[in-house]
């Protein structure tokens, strides 16, 4: 079988479709898969066939207003404000993302089933091409459920109201796209008009098509009731290649004393990364612990390293959290490792996406203080957070317990099977 998988955005968008991609294949499966350039490492030695895009996440970020939007999450009238002077910015981007699409659309003839981030219209292609599509949904906001409200409606509501709050995901996804998506699909695609072509869940004849989550049904609450045709399958993780070891001044930090801790905030640019930096710094010697430190994309600014600090750009994350004493993390794109680790968090989310939900659910489940977020983060506050992650035996418990559970799921191999049921 030949699948063409299609993703964009940070690394936290982008890996998990390289763990599909590496389990596809280990399955036998032919892979042609559109990520970003600078992300095309992380499947080209693995057999799978790459068509490059453009690398828009990484302009995105720099954005003073998508900085200012990962604070606010557009709450109040400021947040509306920054609604507004963002659109403009994403139309450039979605232009160069649609691009991108008919391009992987071109080389991926031939391909039986499209698998695609359901951000993105990956389903157009797919009707383009003449097979089934099927959608990938890396956060629990897409298909809307009774036991939870969407994570990113701006409001509280009665419980009563959960499923309309998923209207939310659509509404964003129009109000940034616009008319592009249409324009793209008659103008480029060149395909005939259809009503409702946007709606990801419905295939072209009306019928629900399926739905691939990729992500642990145990972060979420127990009373949900997704249909049968959403098969939520568990994390999808990427483990480090086989021809990758650690610097040896990281080797030799981790042997030298007591487990460290990971603090990472990913691919997000926060407003005042050198801020940040004598933050995380100053609630490292608070805690009196050691910690490893990754810089990403630039939320945090490094500091000269010392006993208790070691900073690095970025390490497999499958390699390193399991050797850490505690995870300080922004629940983005390293709630997956953090929890297949089974260590204990610290969560301090950003205010957008997925992060503030993950953040509450990490508490929720026992396996992490109260959220931090991050445009109210001080070192008093993470100081004493890391603290009692290190020192809770109970949490550390239960972090194990969700690790083991997650890690029984299956992750990507068990959405190969659901895969080859589709096709």
């Amino acid at each position: 079988m030949k699948v063409l998988i299609l993703t964009h955005g940070s690394r936290g968008d982008v890996q998990p479709f390289a763990a599909l991609a590496r389990a596809l294949r280990a399955a036998g499966h032919h892979v042609v898969i559109g990520l970003p350039d600078s992300m095309t490492t992380l499947v080209e030695t693995r057999g799978v066939d790459v068509v490059r895009f453009s690398d828009i996440a990484a302009k995105l970020v720099n954005y003073p207003e998508f900085q200012e939007m990962a604070e606010s999450n557009f709450r109040g009238l400021r947040g509306k404000k920054t609604a507004l002077a963002l659109r403009p910015k994403y139309v450039g981007i979605i232009a160069e993302a649609l691009d991108d699409l008919a391009k992987a659309g071109q080389q991926g003839a031939g391909a039986d089933l499209v698998v695609h981030n359901v951000s993105l219209p990956g389903h157009e292609v797919a009707e383009l091409l003449g097979v089934p599509a099927l959608p990938v949904g890396l956060q629990p906001f897409w298909v809307p459920t009774r036991a939870f409200p969407e994570g990113r409606f701006p409001c509280r509501v009665p419980s009563l109201m959960n499923r309309a709050t998923y209207i939310w995901a659509r509404v964003m996804l129009a109000y940034y796209e616009g008319s592009s998506v249409r324009d793209w699909r008659n103008e480029t695609l060149r395909l005939p008009y259809r009503w409702n072509h946007r709606n990801y869940l419905r295939g072209r004849g009306g019928p629900a098509v399926g739905m691939l989550h990729g992500f642990s049904r145990h972060v979420l609450p127990r009373q949900l009731d997704y249909p049968p045709w959403v098969h939520t399958t568990g994390f999808w993780t990427l483990p480090a290649g086989s021809g990758w070891s650690p610097p040896q001044s990281l080797s030799e930090f981790l042997s030298a004393g007591e487990p460290p801790v990971y603090i990472g905030f990913g691919s997000n640019i926060g407003p005042n990364a050198a801020r940040t930096g004598v933050v995380v710094a100053e609630a490292v010697r608070r805690a009196k612990v050691r910690a490893v430190v990754a810089t990403g994309w630039g939320a945090i600014t490094a500091g000269a390293r010392d006993d208790q600090l070691y900073y690095v750009d970025q390490v497999p994350h499958d390699w390193l959290l399991p050797q850490m004493a505690a995870v300080v993390h922004q629940c983005g794109g390293t709630i997956s490792a953090a929890v297949v680790a089974g260590r204990p968090q610290v969560v301090c989310p950003f205010g957008f996406s997925d992060m503030p939900y993950y953040a509450s659910r990490m508490h929720a489940l026992g396996v992490a203080p109260p959220p931090l977020p991050q445009r109210s983060l001080t070192a008093a506050d993470l100081g004493d957070a890391i603290s009692r992650a290190v020192s809770d035996r109970d949490m550390a418990a239960r972090a194990q317990e969700l690790g083991r559970l997650s890690r029984a799921e299956g992750g990507a191999a068990a959405a190969v099977d659901v895969i080859e049921t589709i096709t």
